[in-house]
């Protein structure tokens, strides 16, 4: 399991936690803090 995190804002989208991998979200998901695209997450190492 990974951790995304918001290159916005900073939130982190823990896929363990969510039950869901990131991958599996829709392409009109946003981040839940600021509302930033899909596209503006990266994997933290």
């Amino acid at each position: 399991m990974s951790v995304w995190k918001c290159t916005i804002c900073g939130y982190e989208y823990d896929e363990e936690k969510e039950g869901k991998k990131f991958s599996e979200l829709p392409d009109t998901w946003t981040c839940p803090m600021c509302g930033a695209k899909k596209s503006a997450f990266v994997e933290k190492k």
